[in-house]
């Protein structure tokens, strides 16, 4: 963080106070709108076998951060029904518990990844299928099913349903579609996706957004400052302090 700025500031660039208030309003109704379903079918609402805490954290992608790979449809539903099978298998193949917690959320992880359905609440799916054999919770073999794969579908469909109706953003997401600015020639100042993948590699992090938004963002800030320069030079204006 740009050092002088108070640390509670919004880590998510983009992110506003409305879009943080609409996320608490989905989460409020999407994860009570399920609670409320699983209740209606002759279940309690705190009965585990039907709402889980990984539907929670799934709560927290698609509504606060709906542009995220992570939030996305595939990872939400694939990521978390196959994180939930990979903890059922590693509790009967593995012992001690200690042990199969680590290997189901391990396995988890290799399996999303190759899957491309990498979700965070997966490995808490996975874990809480090995956690719930060792307090002697039958949550039964179809436990990927019902309920991560009900509670997954659930969610997804309401935060498509909330983000048209409410919030206005695209979910899923689509990738921006960068367009040169009025005075910029067509390729100046513009990169290459060898320049990204190389810049990419020589930072060796990895970013929680899509690789074409990066590109996207890149080369609308590559407009903008063009078009900045090209204003300074119609006016003979100094450009700002810090900037060329």
């Amino acid at each position: 963080m740009t050092e002088g700025k108070w640390w509670f500031v919004p880590l998510l660039p983009g992110a506003t106070v409305r879009d943080r208030a609409l996320a608490c309003a989905g989460a409020l109704a999407g994860v009570a709108l399920i609670g409320i379903s699983a209740n209606l079918a002759g279940h309690e609402l705190h009965d585990q076998t039907w709402i889980l805490a990984p539907v929670g954290a799934s709560a927290v992608l698609v509504f606060a951060v709906p542009a995220t790979p992570l939030a996305q449809p595939w990872p939400v539903i694939g990521g978390s029904t196959i994180s939930a099978l990979t903890g059922v298998v590693c509790v009967h193949l593995i012992s001690p518990e200690p042990l199969a917690a680590g290997v189901a959320v391990a396995a988890a992880i290799a399996v999303m990844t190759v899957a491309r359905c990498l979700h965070p609440p997966g490995g808490a799916a996975a874990l809480t299928a090995v956690l719930a054999a060792t307090t002697d919770t039958d949550i039964g073999t179809l436990f990927p099913v019902v309920p991560i794969l009900l509670d997954s579908l659930a969610i997804v469909a309401l935060a498509w349903v909330f983000h048209r109706v409410v919030t206005g953003h695209s979910y899923p997401h689509r990738a921006l579609v960068p367009s040169p600015g009025p005075g910029v020639k067509a390729g100046e100042g513009q990169f290459t996706d060898a320049d990204l993948d190389a810049v990419l590699g020589r930072v060796g992090s990895t970013y929680d957004i899509n690789r074409e938004d990066l590109e996207a963002i890149l080369d609308a800030v590559q407009t903008e400052a063009a078009q900045r320069r090209e204003r300074q030079k119609q006016t003979g204006a100094a450009p700002p302090r810090g900037q060329t």
